[in-house]
């Protein structure tokens, strides 16, 4: 699985930290944020970068991960392009659901709000966690992107 990941000053090291763990476990990461730490930087450059990545990927189940003060300017700015279903991971259930019930491809991180331990758990749900398929939720994402 292909994993795109960017972030803002915000989740700078974050970042840093997580491309190293998945790396280590064996993911194929490309690191779509800034090489070095830029306070005056902007969320929506980083979040386009991912989600036109995510898009154009030509891996089976491409992932991205966005990384922000609060995660939701990420996860706004990622909504905007069709085909991306951005969620705000705060917690173990806000992850899983958004994989099993809406095939989230892109996991939307609040790095003023997480300890390190809790993302890593969270990043590894988002990666693993598979989609349900369920008739449902098919037609729920159809309808979605039917409609931008």
């Amino acid at each position: 699985m292909k994993v795109y990941i960017g972030s803002d000053h915000n989740g700078f090291h974050l970042r840093e930290s997580l491309v190293t763990y998945l790396h280590g476990k064996g993911f194929d990461v490309e690191d779509e944020g800034d090489a070095k730490l830029d306070p005056s930087d902007d969320y929506p450059v980083f979040a386009a970068k991912v989600a036109q990545a995510v898009l154009a990927s030509s891996d089976d189940e491409p992932r991205g991960i966005l990384i922000c003060g609060s995660g939701q300017g990420m996860c706004m700015a990622a909504n905007r392009y069709k085909g991306i279903r951005a969620a705000l991971g705060y917690d173990r259930d806000s992850v899983r659901l958004a994989r099993h019930d809406d095939d989230a491809n892109v996991l939307c991180l609040p790095a003023r709000l997480l300890q390190s331990k809790e993302t890593l758990q969270l990043v590894d749900l988002f990666l693993t966690t598979p989609f349900a398929a369920a008739p449902r939720f098919i037609r729920r994402i159809k309808e979605m992107d039917d409609e931008l």
